[in-house]
């Protein structure tokens, strides 16, 4: 069966079109005119209007106002003075007929202008000294009466409470919308024999859309027998847009057979509900039900609605200060995880250093924080696999957004498992560019609802929508549920989001400046280094050429503590050449331009391991090469340079090895070529691997492994030089692995 097949379904996409604005009938408590302004002529009535008046709605329909009503001038002065943009039903004052059944008898008249035409509704006046005597003090005192400390409920109980004892209805309840649309009822007053719903829920689906609109754009709706007959409007359509008639703000207008049933299934004959609304949104209402028909006086109502709108303004103060409460300590909290961050000079740390705030700043049972290179997790988290699925799942949404979900069972059925160690997700992106991810967690908070009758649509015989009968007590267990993020969460995540963000770009400018700072540096030393370098090298010479004379010429004359004095400046001499060649070498390097060109790889190792040959002889050494070795594009002098350092130290440092092994390989990875080196020497320890490409730096002993220190800071040069990286893995008495990386390139782009 297909959902538009769907009886059910059916009957609730009907209910939620349900034109309820537009109703083409009235509630018989009154009647109806409506009112061409211009030229003051009725074009529309209820047919009730027989039954006030005693005149066939024909007889009224064409005739100019002037002609039915008494003192005509003083209902069209007050009618000058109506407000032009509130549609909301406004007391002229009463008036007279001048005939029919009732002519002489006051009726008070409401008008409001609304779809091009001025609605005028009629009912029966009340005594003005009496509804100004008895309601208005009551306003008065409830008013003055209420205390800023007094707590949202509290000042609810209070509102029914003055409601029930201004309209005398046997039950008036209070209840607030959560994000669902289910109203909880927070606070009730009722005579004996009237069920209680204190406590208890009622669906979002008791109240469709659209008569949700209306409650926010009516404030004040009454009901005064359900059993009603509504009495059509003649003709059916408003003469000034040939359409049904737009009711929305009058008081009269009929309401829906399937909310009359939802009424008599309650037992409840009468109703009157006050709309609560806050910040714009139905926050809540104030219902009001009665066992029997009862009639409420628009003085009434116009107390109840003022009432009512004191009472919205008390909630939308008590949630502005608590919400600026809450704000001022998540704020708090953002400049305690900033300053740390600052101390630290770091983001990350900065987060390490304080996982109880992080934890505290959204009421989280667990966080994680994940960067490129690590995954820190505090609280009760998923385990680390899951996360990193969570992050991928995130990485395929915007990045500027924040994604929350208190069921991500629900939200998330991409990764089942996720939901059975949380409930509850937080999370937002810190980078622009890479998937760093604070996600903050909140395990399952199961709850019992009590609802009002069993939440279910039945559908009638008939097809239509049909209200539950029974309102008694029904529980429902909820589970996969969080405790729900709420608004200043998401809010105070978005502050901590641009805080950080701002700090990171703080950073990437302070980097950038000093990036510049140290290319100036780095030339002025590249200059330096090749002026000093190139300056020794003939001083250098000159020692070691003249202790070498030395020694053969009057090497027969000297002592043999002489001759080892003599031979030691030879050596330190040679050393001492050899560091400056190779000094001069690698200042070199940042000077020259580079010169691309394909490079077979193959063709190169094979060249250096014949021009390194005299360095292996006689040893034991495998030379492994799993499969050819690709063409990249590259400078090939500084390429052969890099190499031929790479494989020099896997010769030397395997030599211990009574079979020594050195492998060459290659793969692709991410639009590069990664060539490795590997061997089975006397490695290194990883604790000290930032310090392998430097300048003069060496993790052995002299006496051990000969060396100068520059070698491997030129294979870093070389190949960031050309766009690539360097980096080695190893471990003591393990070998070692030494990769580069070079970016495959084009050619004829390169050129």
């Amino acid at each position: 069966m297909t959902p538009s097949e769907d009886p059910l379904q059916s009957a609730i996409d009907n209910c939620a079109r349900e034109p309820i604005q537009i109703p083409g009938s009235i509630q018989p408590q009154g009647f109806l005119l409506v009112i061409d302004e211009a030229t003051m002529t009725i074009g529309q009535v209820s047919a009730n209007v027989f039954s006030w008046l005693g005149l066939p709605p024909e007889a009224l329909i064409g005739a100019a106002l002037l002609c039915v009503v008494d003192d005509c001038q003083r209902l069209l002065d007050r009618l000058a003075v109506l407000p032009e943009d509130d549609p909301n039903p406004f007391h002229v004052g009463d008036v007279r007929f001048l005939e029919g059944t009732r002519a002489g008898m006051p009726m008070a008249m409401m008008v409001h202008r609304h779809d091009q035409v001025l609605i005028a509704e009629f009912e029966p006046a009340s005594d003005m000294s009496s509804a100004y005597g008895n309601v208005y003090p009551l306003m008065r005192t409830f008013i003055s009466q209420m205390e800023e400390t007094e707590t949202i409920e509290a000042l609810s109980q209070r509102s029914v409470s003055e409601v029930k004892r201004i309209t005398g209805f046997g039950r008036v309840k209070a209840y607030r919308f959560d994000a669902e649309g289910n109203g909880l009822v927070n606070a009730e007053v009722a005579d004996e024999g009237y069920p209680s719903y204190l406590g208890l829920s009622f669906p979002a689906s008791d109240i469709p859309a659209q008569a949700r609109a209306l409650y926010l754009a009516n404030r004040i709706r009454v009901i005064e027998d359900a059993d009603y007959q509504p009495s059509p409007l003649v003709p059916p359509n408003n003469p000034m847009t040939g359409a049904p008639l737009d009711l929305s703000f009058a008081t009269l207008r009929s309401v829906s057979p399937v909310h009359l049933q939802y009424m008599r299934n309650m037992q409840t004959l009468a109703s009157m509900s006050i709309s609560i609304v806050v910040r714009g949104e139905l926050w809540g209402l104030i219902s009001c039900h009665h066992a029997t028909p009862r009639p409420v006086s628009f003085q009434t109502r116009t107390a109840c609605e003022l009432l009512g709108s004191v009472l919205s303004l008390q909630i939308e103060t008590k949630e502005a200060q608590a919400r600026t409460q809450r704000m001022l300590s998540l704020r708090r909290q953002i400049v305690q995880m900033l300053a740390s961050m600052a101390d630290l000079d770091n983001v990350m740390d900065g987060l390490r250093a304080m996982p109880e705030v992080l934890l505290s700043f959204v009421e989280a049972s667990g966080a994680a924080v994940i960067s490129e290179s690590t995954l820190d997790v505090y609280g009760q988290t998923p385990d680390r696999e899951q996360i990193q699925a969570l992050t991928q799942w995130l990485s395929q949404r915007d990045a500027h957004e924040v994604f929350q979900s208190d069921n991500v069972g629900r939200d998330i059925p991409e990764l089942p498992e996720l939901s059975q160690s949380v409930s509850g997700v937080l999370a937002m992106a810190i980078s622009e560019l890479h998937s760093n991810y604070i996600i903050w967690f909140r395990t399952e908070q199961a709850r019992v609802v009590n609802w009002a009758g069993k939440p279910e649509k039945v559908v009638s015989d008939s097809g239509s929508l049909s209200p539950r009968h029974s309102f008694a007590l029904w529980q429902q267990t909820m589970r996969g549920f969080s405790r729900p993020w709420d608004e200043l969460d998401t809010e105070g995540v978005v502050e901590l989001r641009t805080a950080v963000l701002g700090i990171v770009l703080r950073k990437a400018e302070e980097m950038a400046a000093l990036a510049e700072e140290l290319k100036k540096s780095n030339k002025e030393l590249e200059a330096f280094s090749y002026s000093v370098s190139h300056d020794l090298r003939a001083p250098l010479r000159h020692i070691a050429g003249y202790a070498e004379l030395l020694s053969d010429i009057e090497g027969s004359k000297l002592s043999e503590r002489g001759m080892r004095f003599l031979d030691n400046i030879c050596e330190s001499a040679r050393f001492a050449g050899t560091l400056v060649d190779n000094l001069l070498s690698f200042s070199q390097m940042g000077r020259s331009a580079m010169r691309y060109s394909e490079v077979d790889l193959n063709a190169m190792v094979e060249s250096i391991r014949r021009e390194m040959l005299p360095d292996y002889e006689g040893r034991d050494l495998q030379w492994r090469i799993p499969e050819p070795l690709p063409v990249v594009i590259a400078d090939a002098a500084f390429l052969h340079l890099a190499m031929r350092n790479l494989l020099s130290n896997a010769i030397k440092y395997s030599r211990t090895q009574q079979a020594a092994v050195i492998e060459i390989g290659s793969y692709e990875e991410e639009g590069k070529v990664v060539v490795y080196i590997r061997d089975n020497g006397v490695g290194f320890d990883m604790q000290y691997a930032s310090k392998l490409f430097g300048v003069f730096q060496r993790l052995h002993r002299m006496e051990e492994f000969e060396g100068t220190g520059i070698g491997l800071a030129s294979v870093r040069r070389i190949i960031e030089r050309q766009d690539g990286s360097v980096w080695a893995h190893s471990a003591l008495g393990q070998g070692a692995t030494f990769y580069f990386a070079l970016p495959k390139r084009s050619l004829t782009v390169t050129l």
